[in-house]
């Protein structure tokens, strides 16, 4: 039996498609309704919500340090002396948690958004990395 050209080639796509996104379909799928992964271990540092109107995501990356996002764009969280966090967004105080840092870099955005910078240490031809506040004296 001869497979036109076409059907061979959506089938390789789909092929291509299911392989590279499998495991992030597969976690999805697998999820509880309270939207806890079923059978996966707890991330403590997981998080999804909206706040100040904007949608925020986190979750544990590479090595177990924090990865958050706000309205789909990267924002880049430090680790302090003191064991909490901050970002280049807000930097001024130390917070508790990847959540609360990322809720900061939120109330000191504003309406304004995220710059695609703030996940390379903030800007550095900007000294403030974009904070309304200025810099410290």
């Amino acid at each position: 039996m001869i497979v036109p050209r076409r059907v061979a080639l959506r089938s390789l796509f789909a092929l291509a498609v299911t392989a590279f996104t499998g495991g992030a379909l597969g976690r999805i799928a697998t999820r509880t309704p309270s939207g806890e992964p079923s059978g996966a271990p707890h991330d403590p540092l997981a998080f999804d919500e909206m706040y100040g109107g904007r949608r925020i995501l986190g979750f544990a990356g590479p090595g177990g340090a924090p990865v958050a996002f706000v309205d789909g764009r990267p924002l880049h969280l430090m680790r302090c002396a003191d064991g909490g966090y901050v970002s280049p967004i807000d930097h001024y105080e130390s917070c508790p948690t990847p959540l609360a840092a990322t809720r900061a870099a939120v109330d000191e955005l504003g309406a304004a958004r995220l710059s695609r910078f703030a996940a390379a240490h903030g800007d550095h031809t900007e000294p403030t990395g974009g904070s309304p506040r200025g810099v410290h004296a």
